[in-house]
């Protein structure tokens, strides 16, 4: 497949079509056939960025725990509500 759609002689869409799978599975793979061609890459120096797909990844991740850890503090909260409400004068 991944020399099919090399050839550029189909649009991306008709080589999926053909193939029975979703275009952008097709782009992945076609993603990760270039990061393979390419070989390995060198490590990046201190001062340089990370690529981008490492910073997008990293960010998801961030993301994804802030989200958790905010919904634990609001389980932490309400519980801290229902046991002070037994513990106040009335």
């Amino acid at each position: 497949m991944i020399a099919v759609a090399r050839q550029g002689d189909q649009s991306l869409a008709q080589i999926a079509r053909s193939f029975g799978i979703s275009e952008s599975c097709l782009f992945r793979w076609l993603r990760i056939a270039d990061r393979e061609d390419a070989g390995p890459s060198p490590s990046p120096d201190r001062g340089a960025p990370a690529p981008v797909s490492d910073l997008e990844t990293e960010n998801r991740e961030l993301r994804r725990r802030t989200e958790h850890l905010e919904r634990q503090n609001e389980i932490l909260r309400r519980a801290t509500a229902y046991f002070a409400r037994d513990t106040l004068p009335k």
